[in-house]
């Protein structure tokens, strides 16, 4: 008779094979490859690492991690190094510990992430590593969809998180958080809480636990989860309007580098307007403070044009048209 090995918890099962899934996609790492978990010691990133550790020897690769100490709070080096030695306790090799100073700009998680991702990438970089695996969850896409709906967002940022960026892969991306949680409880991982997830002083603490909960409990349960599948949703239909905004630009593009305004005109709002968003920032508009009603404003040099002058743009752009065509340029001296 044969005897099957035992069988994982359905929940640790399935974050294995959202793990395989996201390591074997078409143009992911290849047999050899050093991938890393980024890890804070929290159950979402301490079950991705449970779970690569398992899954990235099976399919030919090594498995790495990076915790980042943000030094934002009393004994976070100690907690680091804890996470670092877990880590290794797990088999992972490399492992690091990067401390990073957070600055100001774009608030105190605007900037809290803009020194970690500068870490992790500086991480992968150093290691030669194929992807940098990070632990977010539908739940977290949910938060992110909120935020950027009250922002005012267009369908791209809407879009919520992708995914795989770049080198980033975010596997459980699919999976709600309760069942990452119960993944990490069930490999009797240690997990860290962060006091800041639910420190109201932040906007994703406030949505995380004060809009959501009044959200499902006035439309009912599932509400993080239709979020997370809008966010779905809006990718697809952005990335079909960024493709058909490549081949418009060709279109629109004038050999000094200006854009006709009449060719513009012909085209739909949501392509023209990422076409004209896309030509400020080239030209040297920060990407951050460049806002839709920026883009509004050059958009009425296209549909609206009444001889304007010009339209002021963040980081002390102008935009103009000229002759037929519309300019983003310093101002004129």
């Amino acid at each position: 008779m044969t005897h099957r090995p035992p069988q994982p918890p359905p929940a640790i099962a399935t974050a294995r094979r959202a793990v395989r899934r996201a390591l074997t996609e078409p143009g992911g790492p290849r047999a050899g490859d050093l991938v890393l978990v980024a890890c804070s010691g929290g159950a979402d990133s301490l079950a991705l690492a449970g779970a690569a550790a398992f899954v990235a020897p099976r399919i030919g690769l090594r498995a790495g991690g990076v915790t980042v100490d943000h030094g934002l709070q009393e004994g976070s080096a100690e907690r680091a190094a804890a996470v670092a030695a877990t880590l290794r306790g797990l088999g992972f090799d490399p492992v690091e510990q990067v401390s990073v100073d957070v600055g100001h700009e774009g608030g105190p998680e605007g900037a809290a992430r803009t020194a970690r991702y500068a870490a992790l990438d500086a991480a992968a970089e150093r290691h030669r590593a194929a992807a940098v695996l990070l632990g977010h969850t539908s739940d977290d896409q949910a938060e992110t969809v909120l935020l950027r709906l009250a922002r005012g967002s267009g369908a791209r940022s809407l879009a919520g998180m992708s995914p795989r960026t770049g080198g980033y892969l975010r596997p459980f991306l699919g999976l709600d958080r309760a069942t990452v949680r119960a993944a990490c409880e069930l490999m009797d991982l240690a997990a860290w809480e962060d006091p800041h997830n639910t420190d109201p002083a932040y906007a994703r603490s406030r949505v995380r636990v004060e809009a959501l909960p009044v959200l499902e409990k006035a439309l009912g349960p599932g509400i993080a989860k239709a979020l997370a599948r809008s966010a779905d949703l809006l990718r697809d239909d952005a990335d079909a309007l960024e493709a058909w905004t490549e081949e418009a630009e060709r279109g629109v593009r004038r050999a000094d580098g200006g854009l006709d305004a009449a060719a513009l005109a012909e085209l739909p709002r949501a392509v023209r307007t990422r076409l004209l968003r896309r030509a400020a920032i080239a030209a040297g508009c920060p990407a951050g403070a460049l806002t839709a009603g920026h883009v509004a404003e050059l958009d009425r040099l296209v549909t609206g044009w009444r001889g304007q002058a010009h339209v002021d743009l963040p980081g002390g752009m102008r935009g103009r048209r000229v002759d037929g065509m519309i300019l983003v340029t310093p101002p004129l001296r």
